[in-house]
């Protein structure tokens, strides 16, 4: 069992009656310190570090508004690297509350607030919402703030990032996101080689080499004479390849055996008319 599923199970039992409920945090050493991020509610101060059964030293204890994260580069994520990178934190738990004012605040009741505290709308961000994380849902503030701490650059991916609910009302925690599970392992990915042996025998890509970038020396001319000197050593048609001159001959011996001569006809012999000559004088005048 690891470190967080020992603590879940630890609270479940004491919030169950269970007064041996317990944790050994020896038994973890190579997993703490812990790095916890809540929110500034001071009705948490009762809660921990007990809620999670490990002694003061061993807990690094963040806290804003809401326990929320913004991006991954926000000034929490720099607190957050900073504890892992400096203070020694194992891994990071970030930890909503049931029944948070802030889940509760509208930006219109905020810039009321602000307001009567002397803030104008007109000094605040454009994005009133976006500045102040404002959020309608404790447990999606959680999960979106696991996403931002898991993706953050400044965060390694050995450090697992967990994310709690605690139920003000009986101290019980709840499991939210499980870091152990949704911890990314980054693998250097690798490129499949291609087995141009095998492409070669097929005959497409034999002396291709992407390296150099060589292709096969084809040159046009010699395929097209090749193609020709093929044509006239194979004809299509051996029937039509004999030279005309011979069928011809062929063709004026058949006729000259089978087909009549016509008659030799003589030129008609006529005589031509008399010239028209004109006349001079007409009849009635």
């Amino acid at each position: 069992m690891r470190l967080f599923e020992a603590i879940i199970d630890a609270n479940h039992r004491a919030v169950a009656g269970d007064a041996t409920a317990g944790l050994h945090p020896a038994d973890f050493a190579d997993a703490l310190p812990v790095v916890a991020l809540t929110c500034i509610d001071p009705r948490l101060n009762a809660f921990f570090p007990n809620a999670l059964a490990l002694p003061a030293e061993e807990f690094i204890w963040l806290r804003n508004a809401g326990n929320t994260i913004t991006s991954t580069l926000s000034s929490t994520m720099r607190s957050l690297a900073l504890a892992c990178a400096v203070k020694g934190g194992r891994e990071i738990a970030i930890i909503g509350h049931t029944d948070c004012q802030v889940c509760k605040t509208t930006t219109m009741v905020l810039l009321d607030k602000l307001k009567a505290l002397g803030v104008e709308r007109s000094t605040l961000p454009e994005n009133v919402n976006e500045f102040f994380g404002m959020f309608g849902s404790e447990r999606q503030n959680v999960i979106k703030a696991c996403d931002f701490a898991r993706t953050s650059p400044l965060i390694g991916p050995k450090i697992p990032v967990h994310g709690l609910l605690l139920d003000l009302a009986t101290g019980k925690l709840d499991w939210v996101v499980n870091g152990y599970e949704t911890q990314i392992t980054q693998v250097q990915p690798t490129m499949p080689k291609l087995n141009f042996a095998a492409l070669g025998a097929v005959g497409g890509f034999k002396d291709f080499e992407i390296g150099e970038m060589k292709f096969p020396e084809i040159k046009i001319g010699e395929v097209a004479a090749k193609l020709e000197a093929s044509l006239l050593a194979k004809p299509i048609m051996p029937s039509l390849a004999k030279p005309m001159p011979v069928v011809a001959e062929k063709v004026a011996q058949f006729a000259e055996r089978h087909w009549p001569k016509p008659p030799q006809l003589s030129p008609l012999k006529t005589k031509a008319p008399p010239p028209i000559r004109p006349r001079r004088n007409f009849p009635g005048r």
